[in-house]
Parts: C-alpha cells; structure tokens; sequence
C-alpha cells in the first residue's frame, strides 16, 4: 500500500506519494505521467514522517534555497531509467545539460531520444531534477508538466532564457 498528500506549491497543485518509509513520487497534476509508476492502492495521509521532510524540502526549494535531500528515494522504473535518474540527480543546482551529454556519459552509442524517454518518465518531480535537461543547443524542450513550469523552475534557480 502506498500513501499520498497534496502540496500546493506556487506554480500549481502536487501529488507526493511515499511507500511510508521512502518517497515513490511527487507529480504534479494533470502532468503526462501523473502517478505512471505507482501500482499499488494509494490512501492519502498527511501524518508521514516522510511527508513532513518532503514539504519542508520542497518549501524550502521553492524560497529559492537549494536544500539538502534528507531523505530516502525509491523511484520505480527499469534499471536504464534509474541510471539516467541519478545522472539527473548530480546536476547541481542553477546549472543544466543536454539530453545528448546524459546519453554520451551513458555509452558513446546512446540515442538523445532515449534518454529523453527516461527523462520524461521522471516520477519524483524537482527533487530528481528533469526540468534542468535541456534540449540540443540548449533549446527548451519538453516537460511532463509543461514548458511553462520548467521555465519558472529554471527562473527559480537563476536559469534564464530569452522567451
């Protein structure tokens, strides 16, 4: 079983999902991939100890700080996807990549496409940082949850582009 909460946070309405011990999900709604990798029945309870870390992180992010992950995460994909996850999880704070510079740390064969497949599949919004992969040449590309919330996401951390 699975257990849930809601954030509003200033660019719309969050769903975060926890096994109760690890965070499984944070989505935001009406995104692509809304709850995609959440197979077990999810019962809402605000009272998790996770819940309490997760909010404060992500308050904190939101205030325009760059907060330490105090807490455990368990993304659920195939294991192709959970390395292009941690690959997303090391790129710092107020700073991008590519798709193309994800794949080519993958292997020197590794299709932009493909990772961009992973990349979209994201289930832990913002704490795993897909809105700081970027198109070729830097061009803004898509996001599950819009183009419009990751430019403020990269706004919020100082990324500007001219749009």
């Amino acid at each position: 079983m699975y257990y849930s909460t809601t954030y509003d946070s200033p660019i719309g309405k969050m769903l975060i999902v926890s096994d109760g011990e690890c965070l499984l999900g944070i989505w935001f709604y009406n995104q692509k991939n809304f709850m995609s990798s959440t197979h077990e029945e999810v019962i809402e309870d605000d009272q998790l100890p996770i819940f309490e870390k997760v909010i404060k992180w992500l308050d904190d992010y939101f205030d325009g700080l760059n907060p330490k992950i105090d807490f455990e995460l368990r993304p659920q994909g195939s294991e192709f996807r959970k390395k292009v996850w941690r690959i997303l999880s090391d790129i710092p704070y107020g700073e991008t990549m590519t798709y193309g510079e994800i794949a080519s740390m993958i292997s020197p064969t590794m299709s932009a496409q493909a990772v961009g497949g992973a990349v979209g599949a994201n289930p832990i919004a913002i704490v795993i940082p897909c809105h700081r992969v970027l198109g070729k040449n830097f061009s803004l590309t898509g996001y599950a949850a819009g183009v419009d919330k990751k430019i403020e996401l990269l706004k919020l951390e100082n990324i500007f582009y001219n749009i």
